[in-house]
């Protein structure tokens, strides 16, 4: 779903053998799921997530529809809020690409390239235990990502696409591809 997306986002999923269907952010739930997607990309962009309810409604449609999901900055606010958590407007926005974050499934620091100014409150992950706190950033301990526990479905607050830049994080395409994959395996 392009909400502003990167020409690098989709280089490197086709670089992983992905054929890519971009639509855009007026297409409806309808449209993009009678391709019979694989799984769903939610692209950065800019902007208040807060400020897309329909965008939202549509993410938490696609959710329910039961496919693989990478959001990244914009569609990781995004899917943030159509699981019910809480974005707010940071006082200083994180521009930049040199941001530590850590990832909580590792235990490793990757350097991030990031450009937002509203970030997933952490607060709010309290009320939602469907919801799993994948990455931090180390200099605010701000959310940087998310995932759905037990679901194929994860997003992260900066860009793993990120040219030039830092390829700390480019094993996210890798991931979004494996839950895809795993997902066609018929049961």
């Amino acid at each position: 779903l392009d909400l502003g997306v990167k020409k690098n986002i989709v280089r490197c999923l086709t670089e992983r053998g992905c054929e890519v269907h971009v639509f855009p952010m007026h297409a409806s739930v309808k449209e993009m799921l009678a391709i019979d997607p694989d799984g769903i990309m939610l692209s950065n962009g800019p902007g208040d997530p807060g400020a897309m309810p329909e965008t939202v409604e549509k993410v938490k449609a696609l959710v329910e529809a039961d496919r693989s999901v990478f959001g990244i900055c914009l569609g990781h606010q995004v899917l943030a809020l159509s699981q019910g958590l809480k974005t707010v407007k940071m006082f200083n926005g994180h521009r930049g690409v040199n941001h530590p974050i850590k990832n909580l499934t590792t235990g490793k620091a990757e350097i991030t390239s990031q450009n937002h100014g509203f970030v997933v409150d952490r607060d709010s992950l309290d009320a939602h235990p469907n919801v799993e706190l994948t990455h931090i950033h180390l200099n605010d301990s701000t959310v940087a990502g998310i995932a759905l526990k037990g679901r194929p479905i994860f997003s992260v607050q900066y860009h793993p696409e990120a040219s030039a830049g830092p390829h700390d994080s480019r094993y996210l395409f890798d991931q979004f591809v494996a839950n895809m994959e795993q997902a066609a395996v018929p049961a």
